[in-house]
């Protein structure tokens, strides 16, 4: 059997208080039982005999005393281990539970945005503009200009025909753009005649068709010309068989 004071000097620092504590109070229990008379001055004896009897030593070892301490420190400490361990995990449940509520509020606020506006019809594209008609080629010869003359007369709305022009030029310049007339009364006069055929400048320039040149030599400006006086005078070209 192991001895108390071995028992005892493994004990903790608070167990070996409450130790000295029990054996201070038996300690003073003992005495009173001891020398009751002591106390006579104030009391009776038997009471205080009585008193002695009623209490009895306590028979714990100081080993088994601080075993018992020990077993109730231990569930202590479990106690307070499994609170914290608790509140880790409650904390840990309200954490992830925030987090999730933020997730769900940032998805939400996503989800009522306004809608983009929707892109503006893009505007049709302008109709292109047709192709100018390519300016009609015309030889520079006599059958050139005749034929561009007449497209412009067609176009004024003056009468007019190929061999008409043609057998009236071939009479009067022989087909010479810059041939004139130095002899006849409107030369005596100081009018001469000019061009294809022969008119003098008045006339040219009472009759000049607008879109063709202001010069009197000019084979297309001179044929439009005198062709619009013809057609004022004798109804058309055609019709002139001499001098006019």
């Amino acid at each position: 059997m192991r001895s108390t004071v071995s028992a005892y000097s493994r004990l903790p620092k608070i167990h070996k208080f409450s130790v000295a504590g029990i054996a201070a109070t038996g300690a003073a229990v003992v005495a009173v039982a001891v020398a009751p008379h002591a106390f006579a001055a104030d009391t009776h004896a038997a009471p205080v005999a009585a008193a002695a009897a009623v209490v009895k030593p306590v028979a714990w070892s100081a080993e088994a005393f601080g075993e018992t301490q020990q077993a109730e420190l231990d569930q202590h400490v479990d106690a307070a281990a499994k609170a914290g361990a608790d509140a880790a995990a409650k904390v840990k449940v309200d954490v992830e539970r925030a987090a999730e509520q933020a997730a769900n509020r940032s998805t939400e606020r996503k989800a009522i945005a306004a809608p983009a506006k929707p892109a503006a019809p893009a505007k049709p594209a302008a109709p292109a503009k047709p192709a100018a008609p390519a300016k009609k080629a015309y030889a520079d010869n006599l059958d050139g200009w005749i034929n561009e003359s007449l497209d412009i007369l067609r176009a004024k709305g003056i009468p007019a025909s190929y061999e008409g022009i043609k057998k009236n030029v071939l009479r009067e310049s022989t087909g010479n753009p810059r041939a004139i007339n130095d002899w006849d009364v409107n030369a005596v006069n100081g009018v001469p005649s000019k061009g294809l055929l022969q008119v003098i400048d008045p006339t040219f320039k009472a009759y000049h068709v607008e879109g063709t040149s202001w010069d009197i030599y000019d084979p297309v400006a001179n044929i439009t010309a005198a062709c619009n006086y013809a057609a004022d005078k004798y109804g058309s070209m055609d019709n002139v068989n001499s001098a006019y």
